[in-house]
């Protein structure tokens, strides 16, 4: 069965980070639990990586290239503020370098702590990965037909179809 609109797709990644030349680093690597699922053609997944697979079938592996574009953007200068320490939301000393959530107007969102004061912190809101070139290797293990649930709920409902 191929990938197209309104199957559910199960695959296995990893994910590096390029870094100049031949040299890359891995961010992510599902392998050693349950697959990705998602429901095609409701942009569950990257859309450049939705693209890529598309017509591919059980067993196929592909390695895709996303430009930060393609991706999760570039890099906003702008989206780096300073926030009251009452409105992070996170158990612990906050450092520079972890992701964060913040309280925000429409509800909590991450981001990255670049600055920690004693009653501010500096935080970027960019995704962590605006700004970098990624590949995907991608190894795909299972293509099906989407329930009329998760048709109507627009995403996959995990391995095998019973969760949510």
């Amino acid at each position: 069965m191929q990938i197209e609109n309104n199957k559910v797709v199960s695959f296995y990644y990893e994910l590096r980070e390029y870094l100049g030349g031949e040299e890359t680093r891995e961010i992510e690597n599902n392998r050693k639990g349950d697959p990705l699922v998602y429901l095609h053609g409701y942009r569950n997944i990257l859309l450049g990586l939705e693209t890529e697979l598309t017509g591919k079938e059980v067993g196929d592996t592909i390695s895709v290239t996303l430009k930060p574009e393609e991706a999760y953007g570039l890099h906003n200068e702008d989206a780096v503020s300073r926030v009251p320490l009452k409105r992070i939301r996170q158990k612990g000393n906050l450092k520079p370098g972890m992701v964060a959530q913040i309280q925000t107007s429409n509800g909590l969102r991450d981001a990255v702590v670049v600055k920690v004061g004693r009653f501010n912190v500096d935080v970027d809101k960019n995704h962590p990965l605006a700004g970098k070139t990624l590949t995907f290797e991608i190894e795909i293990t299972d293509v099906r037909e989407a329930t009329e649930e998760e048709l109507a709920h627009g995403h996959a409902h995990g391995v095998g179809g019973h969760q949510h």
